[in-house]
């Protein structure tokens, strides 16, 4: 087992700090490098790593490829990073792979997008209260005054009581655990670290790609040596990449959809079956109960079972359909061509950490709740070593494709549907039975994103190496 070095690595990699229920994300510019770089190192002394516990607030931080630009760092030194990293969320390329289109395009984003100011960096902060994080907020603005950064963006998120979102259900469940941080997982979910970790050998028994400092700059005596580059240094080495969207959530809009398509014979609505439509989709039921498991009712508990797969007890999807989206965004063992050992090993090549925390009011719906005030949402985030061929894997060939599995025209129901699909194409959710496929046709876009980005989060070190240069 490869040791990992915890006290280096950021701490909501491995934590989802649910004792801290409350957080900000201040979406920040450079204005001044040389103050900036102040600011950065003494951050880089409060940062909260895998063994920091016992603080009152916990406090990581992640910069974008422009944002480590700004900050002074070398143009060959930038090259080093990854392409889609160093490209950011918006491009031609990533609108395709993310299909960023209609309402979701960048340029109708809140931040991030085309029309947007820069991000540069991003300070998260949690906090166990509001009062304690208000208070934390307006210090840390006099900061940011101080050493010259701009406040472009402020994502406010929490965690809901019972772990569910707006949409009703239970959020992170289906989450891997990485070899040697101290978490352990189900049986077939624990991953090599290098699928979240640099400097770490992956599930492919390889390094990750991890930028190696071409041109010297800064206090190089901060920095390991590169295992693969002799002689250089290596400014990946217990960092990651984390991917960061916000999702509107049309709460209304799903569930009234749903009633509808489960209306009974005489056209009243049937709100058990609306459920239990909505659980087909999500491939769980709200409260976290898996279909495999309880394929037929809700047994009304909450739970986080993880534990399961779907050769041997749903390869035909009776009880979990194909197209639900934990059973792609999650294959497990269900790609029968290559068979249910093989078809582990390549899920575990696809997995990302999910850091997810939901935004604007805080409401929970149902079939027979479902219209808040306000606007609603998830700040999604998870972290990757390897963002295309994970995130982005995910989301193109996983939930946008169409004909996953044995489908034909069948999109992740929450985040593949397009809003304008082209002439003739057909949006459809597949329910098999013993009988005959069920079609739920007409299916319509529930989630938007307002903003977005790529982030490098640097290891504790490597955060104050930045400092320096």
């Amino acid at each position: 087992m490869q040791e990992l070095e915890l006290s280096e690595i950021q701490g909501f990699l491995v934590r989802d700090y649910k004792e801290m229920p409350v957080s900000k994300y201040f979406l920040l510019q450079i204005g001044d490098a040389s103050k900036a770089k102040r600011f950065i190192e003494n951050i880089s002394k409060k940062i909260t790593t895998v063994v920091d516990k016992d603080e009152e607030s916990f406090i990581n931080i992640g910069f974008t490829g422009i944002g480590l630009s700004a900050l002074g760092l070398h143009e060959n030194n930038l090259r080093a990073f990854t392409r889609e990293f160093r490209e950011g969320m918006v491009t031609p390329h990533r609108q395709r792979l993310l299909g960023d289109h209609d309402s979701n395009d960048p340029s109708n984003w809140d931040w991030g997008g085309t029309k947007n100011e820069g991000i540069h960096l991003m300070l998260m902060v949690f906090n166990s209260t509001q009062e304690n994080i208000n208070t934390q907020t307006q210090q840390l603005r006099k900061e940011f005054v101080e050493y010259g950064l701009k406040e472009v963006f402020l994502l406010n998120g929490e965690t809901f009581p019972e772990g569910r979102e707006h949409f009703g259900f239970r959020e992170s469940i289906s989450q891997p655990a990485i070899i040697g941080s101290g978490v352990t997982g189900i049986q077939n979910d624990n991953i090599q670290p290098g699928e979240f970790l640099m400097g770490y050998k992956n599930e492919y028994n390889v390094y990750p790609d991890s930028p190696s400092l071409i041109n010297e700059q800064g206090n190089i005596n901060m920095l390991p040596d590169d295992p693969i580059e002799k002689g250089k240094k290596d400014l990946g080495r217990n960092g990651t990449y984390f991917v960061l969207r916000q999702l509107k959530e049309d709460v209304n809009g799903f569930w009234s959809f749903l009633n509808e398509k489960s209306k009974n014979e005489d056209g009243s609505f049937n709100h058990e079956e609306s459920t239990k439509l909505a659980a087909k989709m999500m491939g769980r039921w709200p409260g976290g109960a898996p279909l495999v498991k309880f394929p037929d009712k809700d047994p009304g508990i909450l739970t986080d079972d993880n534990d399961f797969v779907y050769t041997d007890t749903d390869r035909l999807g009776l009880k979990c359909p194909f197209g639900s989206h934990v059973r792609r965004t999650n294959p497990r063992d269900n790609f029968e061509e290559t068979g249910p050992a093989e078809s582990l090993q390549l899920t575990k090549k696809h997995r990302i950490m999910r850091r997810v925390r939901s935004y604007g009011e805080k409401y929970t719906a149902s079939a027979t709740q479902h219209t808040p005030v306000d606007e609603v949402g998830i700040l999604f985030g998870c972290f990757n070593a390897d963002i295309n061929r994970q995130f982005e894997f995910i989301q193109y060939s996983w939930a946008n494709y169409p004909k996953f599995k044995q489908l034909y025209a069948d999109p992740d129901p929450f985040i593949g549907v397009k809003e304008n699909p082209e002439p003739g194409v057909v949006q459809q959710f597949t329910i098999p039975t013993e009988a005959h496929n069920k079609y739920i046709d007409g299916l319509k876009s529930f989630v938007t994103v307002k903003g977005g980005a790529y982030f490098f989060f640097p290891s504790r070190t490597v955060v104050e190496y930045l400092s320096t240069i």
